[in-house]
């Protein structure tokens, strides 16, 4: 539980720290001029979309009542976050294919996590808890229950048939 309320600490600021550390590791790699252009798209482009997979994650209930992601957005995140970082190496022998990867990844880290926020959005995955906190999936029930049907007042119709009065 730890290491997933670690990533929900996390997530805010790796989106200055990531873009943060492709602009110091391109200083510290010595990357030319190409690599400088690059960054003009990828620093706001890594920010924003760090934002985006955030607010997404942040949108779903049990994230913000757990204060912790889920072990899927561990492992998008970490994936992600890696290859961003080897990105700010500026290694000249793996850095379009670790750029490619980072692209496809994050692509997909948007569709998963759209996927868990639908997925935790249906009325099936309803989770109730107790008083003691311990989480509960409630039985379905085909007709009211004790405690509907007890609070329900019985109502009863009397309808009222004019007809000619016979003396």
């Amino acid at each position: 539980m730890w290491l997933r309320r670690g990533f929900f600490g996390w997530m805010i600021p790796a989106a200055f720290v990531l873009p943060l550390w492709l602009f110091v590791g391109w200083i510290i790699a010595g990357a030319n001029g190409w690599a400088f252009l690059w960054m003009l798209f990828a620093v706001p482009g890594v920010f924003l979309w760090q934002l985006l997979l955030t607010l997404l994650v942040r949108a779903r209930g049990t994230v913000r009542a757990h204060r912790a992601v889920s072990w899927w957005d561990v492992l998008g995140f970490a994936v992600w976050h890696v290859l961003i970082i080897s990105l700010g190496l500026f290694n000249q022998s793996w850095w379009v294919p670790a750029m490619v990867a980072a692209v496809l990844v994050g692509i997909g880290l948007f569709w998963l996590e759209l996927w868990q926020l639908w997925s935790e959005a249906k009325p099936s995955r309803l989770v109730m808890h107790t008083v003691d906190g311990v989480a509960y999936i409630p039985a379905a029930q085909d007709g009211p229950s004790a405690s509907e049907s007890a609070s329900t007042p019985e109502v009863i119709v009397v309808s009222e048939k004019q007809g000619p009065q016979s003396r």
